[in-house]
């Protein structure tokens, strides 16, 4: 079982894109909200422990977000999953290796903002 804890806003990919154009042709850029907090993590996560995850795991992530605002789970989870392949905590995020994300949800801390990641193999 793999335990990560990442301080910080969660902050969905999806929501916080740009788009540039490359030559003729339009292209989508993550955020620079989100890469400062993709680069932010990744110092928590050099800190713990490198793994190469392999093999079939439930990832539940729970966040705690600062702010009663409504956020998509769905998009909280895209996000967190693109980071762990980023920084090779996972090999690949599909369902091959992220079979499930049960447990995961949405909770309220004002002023702690933050995701609990459990990776336990099935």
């Amino acid at each position: 079982m793999v335990k990560l804890i990442w301080t910080g806003r969660p902050i969905t990919k999806k929501n916080h894109s740009q788009i540039v154009m490359r030559g003729k042709y339009p292209k989508l850029l993550p955020s620079k909200q989100f890469l400062l907090y993709q680069t932010e993590v990744g110092w928590q996560i050099k800190s713990h422990q490198e793994v190469k995850i392999d093999y079939p795991c439930n990832i539940k992530c729970v966040y705690y977000m600062p702010t009663k605002h409504r956020v998509d789970l769905v998009n909280l989870l895209s996000a967190t999953m693109d980071i762990l392949v980023h920084y090779e905590v996972l090999t690949d995020d599909n369902s091959n290796i992220a079979s499930s994300h049960d447990g995961s949800r949405v909770h309220y801390d004002k002023g702690n903002g933050r995701v609990e990641i459990t990776i336990e193999k099935l």
